[in-house]
Parts: structure tokens; C-alpha cells; sequence
């Protein structure tokens, strides 16, 4: 077994194509998969198995990838001693993670973490739905509820709030609201109901809401119907500034409070560069959490 092998498998598995893999490693597409097909005449194992939405790690490739991992941790140590990097954390690493997460705590987050760690590669993949750890859709995951089954590691990282909220421009064009009753003469923003994929997103139930005029499976979208005029809506306190022309709406009466956990599959658990990385996006999401909500 060859290691250039093992960094083929890795590219291939976190890419899930193999072209994607190609472009990553600057190989062809034709040479990736005589790569992958010597690897597994070595191993003597199918490692992939072709699907329509791309190469999927099979029982076998799953198990050598925590293999290859450490390989590859122990490989960049190696690098960083010699070159005198020791203790800089490289290569890629996916999160998974709910849009709002990812688009209003991640980037700042990830960009301070890649600065000091400059050999890095982060990749954030936001998804309306919960990230399928055990196909190896991301390295981690970021959720709103903690999963009761399956061969994972949690970790709560902190508590964050939602409250109503709309523009300026709508709450002077509207009906005044002093009650959660004086909604009902008012436009909703919300989550369309059979796609919400947690019970820990259905907010408008909290308001004992029907339906909302106004509707789509991302929180951003979300944002932007309610930063638009569209209605009024439930926002994440920590995305509030990123928007200055939004109010808070019965913020005495009304806030939700829920909770973000970092998800990892079991077998990472012996991956150093993984366990270190983990521990900087945690306290980083902490922090950034505090730091806006503070803000609002």
C-alpha cells in the first residue's frame, strides 16, 4: 500500500467524484481511478461503490478512512516539524452545518482558525438537512439537536436566541403589535412545514401559527423575506446585525432559546488534527455567539 495511494482515497472520498478528486490533486480523472483500483487490489477490498449522486465509501472503505486520516495527520506532523510548522494544523476538513449557522457565525469563525493555520483548508457545507456523517458527507457536523442513535460523538456547544423581528419600513406601514395576538394581523415569515427536517426549527408552532405567508427551508431566505418587508418573522439574535434596518419585535414576551452540538463520527475520535480542530470551532462558535448577541 502506497501512501500516494491512501491520498488518492482521501481526495476521492471527500470529494465523492473522481473528478473532483482530479482537481484537487491536479490529476486526471482516468489516473484517480487507476489509483483508487490499485489501492483496492492491494487492500483487496471494493472501497467505492458508484451511485448516481457519486462514489460512495463502501463498509470497508469507511473503516480504512480513519486509517488513512491518521496517515495523513502523521505525514503533515512530519511536514510541520521539519519545516519547523510544528503544531499548525493542515489539510482539508468539511463541516456540515444548518445555513444559518453557516452563513452567520462559520465565516468568521473559520476565517480567524485558517489564519493562524494557514496550511488549511475549510470547507463549509450548508445544507437544509441533517449532514449524513456516516456516508462521510463532511468530517463534522453542526446541528440543532443532539442525534439519539448512531456510531457519533456530542458535544453541546452553547445555547444562542431567536425573537421576533421585522423592518423598519413594515412596522411603520402596519398595524401596531403589542400582543402575540395582533399577529394574526400581520404577514408571517417562516419554515414551509413538511420541510422542516428538526422539531427544534419549527418556531411558528411556538406562536401557534397555521402557516406563514411567506415560507422557505432557508433560514437565510428567511432573513432576507423579513430584511425585505415581507413580514415579520423569528430570527437568530446572533444574525441581527447583520442587518440594520431590523427591529425586534415583542422581544419581552417573545424568545426562543435552542442549542447547537458539534457531531463527529466515533472512529475520529484518535484523530488528533481533527480532535484539535474541533476544540478551535467550538470555541470559536462560543465566542462569536456571545459577541453578537451581545451586539443586539
Amino acid at each position: 500500500m502506497q501512501w500516494d495511494d491512501l491520498r488518492v482515497f482521501l481526495a476521492v472520498a471527500r470529494a465523492e467524484s473522481l473528478s473532483g478528486a482530479g482537481r484537487g490533486l491536479k490529476l486526471d480523472p482516468a489516473t484517480v481511478g487507476r489509483r483508487v483500483l490499485r489501492l483496492e487490489q492491494d487492500v483487496g477490498v471494493t472501497l467505492f461503490v458508484k451511485t448516481p449522486q457519486g462514489y460512495s465509501l463502501t463498509s470497508e472503505g469507511a473503516r480504512l478512512l480513519a486509517h488513512a486520516e491518521r496517515a495523513e495527520q502523521a505525514v503533515s506532523q512530519g511536514a510541520a516539524e521539519v519545516s519547523g510548522q510544528a503544531g499548525r494544523l493542515s489539510g482539508q476538513i468539511r463541516i456540515g452545518a444548518p445555513d444559518g449557522c453557516a452563513n452567520y457565525l462559520l465565516p468568521q469563525v473559520c476565517a480567524r482558525i485558517g489564519h493562524d493555520h494557514p496550511g488549511l483548508e475549510i470547507q463549509v457545507v450548508a445544507l437544509p438537512r441533517v449532514i449524513n456523517l456516516s456516508k462521510r458527507e463532511a468530517d463534522m457536523a453542526i446541528a440543532v439537536s443532539a442525534p439519539e442513535t448512531g456510531r457519533q460523538t456530542v458535544q453541546k456547544i452553547t445555547d444562542y436566541r431567536l425573537h421576533l423581528a421585522a423592518s423598519r419600513e413594515y412596522l411603520q406601514q402596519n398595524p401596531g403589535i403589542r400582543t402575540l395576538r395582533d399577529l394574526r394581523d400581520h404577514k408571517l415569515v417562516g419554515y414551509i412545514p413538511d420541510l422542516i427536517f428538526d422539531k427544534e426549527l419549527d418556531y411558528l408552532a411556538e406562536l401557534e401559527a397555521e402557516h406563514a405567508e411567506f415560507g422557505s427551508n432557508s433560514v437565510s431566505v428567511q432573513f432576507n423575506f423579513v430584511r425585505a418587508g415581507a413580514g415579520v418573522g423569528i430570527v437568530h439574535s446572533f444574525a441581527m446585525p447583520s442587518a440594520d434596518n431590523l427591529e425586534p419585535v415583542l422581544a419581552d414576551e417573545f424568545t426562543l432559546k435552542r442549542s447547537f452540538y458539534l457531531i463527529r463520527h466515533a472512529d475520529d475520535r484518535k484523530v488528533e488534527r481533527l480532535n484539535r480542530f474541533a476544540e478551535l470551532l467550538v470555541s470559536g462558535v462560543r465566542q462569536e455567539v456571545e459577541r453578537l448577541e451581545s451586539a443586539t
